[in-house]
């Protein structure tokens, strides 16, 4: 897997969500050969005992059961300590989302959206803002256990030099929302363990659904960024598609991607070889910063 990336050209690579421990031997044989570099690891890597399947919303920070954050703490320090065997600083996080017995806004925003066609109209912004007033006074009980959790793994993370990233998530009753982000990452800054981690496929759905400016948020969260997932998106809302066949406009991330961010290249495992190539040539050729990288 590894040496098929360097051969695309790559020096580093994200370990995603979706790493098997079958694989681990391979990788820490990789690394440890030079074959490549590992930029960064996405909770949870590798995947807890018994899952064969990318899972990373299995367990969540801000679960109201006990257990289930037990179970997240966990399986997030195994992330952290092998972020460490393959020498790496940076863990993408989720932070999970608000849960409801009844009433669910996600689903009807979802069922308005589909039916506006993409087109900002009354009733779509009505479900909006119905959904959002759910969401702002349901959201107090999770972000109280979310940052406790955060917190726990703060020490630990100082003490190893490992960075989260709190990225921003596609889905309307996902966790931090939008407009909380800045709090949340102004709230841990003390803890010198996390920043922001900024998916560009994501940022553009929610701009498509009306819930926020993928400029404005971008710059406004600029000062807590630590890295960026690159994908686009087409016209049907289809995300993890090669940058410059979709509707995000890459202006934004060539005025705002610096030469020292850590950029992964976040495609669809459907996409061959070819299209990966397209994808990496269109970044360099289109964002400076990258290719001042090298």
């Amino acid at each position: 897997m590894l040496c098929e990336l360097a051969e695309l050209g790559f020096k580093y690579a994200e370990l995603s969500h979706g790493i098997r421990l079958t694989l681990v031997p391979g990788i820490l044989k990789a690394v440890e050969e030079g074959v490549i570099q590992i930029s960064s690891v996405h909770n949870f890597c590798p995947l807890p005992v018994g899952v064969m399947g990318a899972a990373p919303n299995l367990y969540e920070p801000s679960a109201i059961s006990r257990k289930e954050r037990v179970l997240w703490y966990y399986n997030t320090m195994k992330t952290m300590d092998f972020a460490k065997r393959v020498g790496c600083d940076r863990i993408v996080v989720h932070s999970g989302r608000a849960h409801f017995l009844w009433g669910d806004p996600e689903s009807a925003f979802e069922k308005a959206f589909e039916a506006a066609a993409g087109q900002d109209c009354d009733n779509l912004a009505k479900s909006r803002d119905r959904g959002l007033a759910k969401l702002n006074r349901k959201k107090k009980g999770f972000m109280k256990r979310l940052d406790e959790s955060y917190r726990l793994l703060a020490e630990k993370a100082r003490e190893d030099g490992l960075l989260f990233g709190i990225e921003n998530r596609e889905a309307f009753c996902e966790l931090p929302l939008d407009d909380d982000l800045e709090g949340v990452l102004e709230s841990l800054k003390d803890q010198e363990s996390f920043g922001y981690w900024h998916d560009t496929g994501h940022a553009q759905l929610k701009e498509r659904m009306g819930l926020l400016d993928h400029r404005e948020h971008l710059e406004k969260l600029r000062p807590y960024l630590i890295g960026f997932h690159l994908h686009d998106v087409s016209e049907s809302n289809r995300d993890h598609m090669i940058p410059g066949t979709g509707v995000i406009d890459w202006s934004i991330l060539a005025d705002l991607i610096q030469p020292d961010d850590t950029v992964i290249l976040e495609l669809s495992p459907r996409l061959k070889s070819d299209e990966i190539r397209q994808g990496r040539d269109y970044l360099l050729n289109t964002i400076p910063a990258i290719g001042a990288h090298g």
